[in-house]
């Protein structure tokens, strides 16, 4: 069981729906444990198993008391299509149980519940905050900043969503986000991925064509000048011809 739960860690990120057959088999040997079922809930969670991850979840929750799993719980709720609901558990008791990162996660996800039900403008006071405004950089930050950049996008205000992917780029230290590729596309700056299959086959397709070129150059050469149509070859034989004329 232990060595699952060890896998389901390393795969989380990288490979979910392996991480998720991990946590399977751990849930099947110790279901019993909080642990476990807080691991199956994530691997769930990450294979957009929504309603299978809540359901773990609310039982690590009881095994455990802590508070922590409440944002991804409401998180779960928008997954499954009900974001009344995720707004609902922003303004429970537990919200304030939770930690400082524990609170910015709920507003993350209470401001996606507001876009959810296509209120944007929600969205955006529902991520204004003491954390949003802060200087220091924390875990959160970067992402924090990044939603709030993307909200003001969504709401038509560019140069302000573009102030805040740039201060996104600042804090994101780890690569959590895409802020640069969004800040890049509102400046309309262009990048070829290099190792784009596309761009290869594009590259390839180019060098294609350079060959074909120079083959094709190569044959009109060798049929354009041949002995017999080479005046200089043509002139050797006149001089030739004259030369016999002499001596005879």
């Amino acid at each position: 069981m232990a060595k699952n739960l060890v896998m389901v860690a390393r795969l989380l990120d990288e490979d979910a729906p392996r991480a998720y057959e991990h946590a399977k088999v751990a849930l099947r040997l110790a279901s019993r444990v909080g642990a476990v079922r807080e691991a199956a809930g994530f691997a769930a969670y990450h294979t957009e198993k929504y309603q299978e991850a809540l359901a773990e979840f609310r039982a690590a929750r009881r095994m455990s008391g802590r508070p922590d799993l409440w944002p991804v719980m409401a998180d779960c709720e928008r997954g499954m299509g009900r974001p009344e609901r995720a707004l609902a558990m922003a303004g429970e008791p537990e919200v304030k149980r939770l930690d400082k990162a524990g609170q910015v996660e709920m507003r993350l996800v209470a401001a996606g519940a507001r876009r959810d039900l296509g209120q944007p403008d929600a969205a955006v006071v529902t991520l204004q905050s003491p954390e949003l405004a802060s200087t220091a950089v924390h875990p959160w930050t970067a992402r924090l900043r990044y939603a709030y950049a993307d909200a003001l996008l969504e709401v038509g205000r560019e140069e302000d969503a573009r102030e805040w992917f740039a201060k996104a780029v600042e804090a994101d230290h780890e690569g959590l986000t895409d802020a640069s590729d969004r800040l890049a596309e509102l400046d309309g700056i262009e990048f070829t991925d290099a190792l784009d299959p596309d761009s290869e086959e594009i590259e390839e397709d180019a060098a294609d064509e350079v060959e074909e070129d120079a083959e094709a150059s190569a044959e009109v050469s060798d049929a354009d000048f041949t002995d017999e149509d080479d005046p200089a070859v043509d002139d050797d034989e006149e001089e030739d011809e004259d030369e016999d004329e002499r001596r005879a």
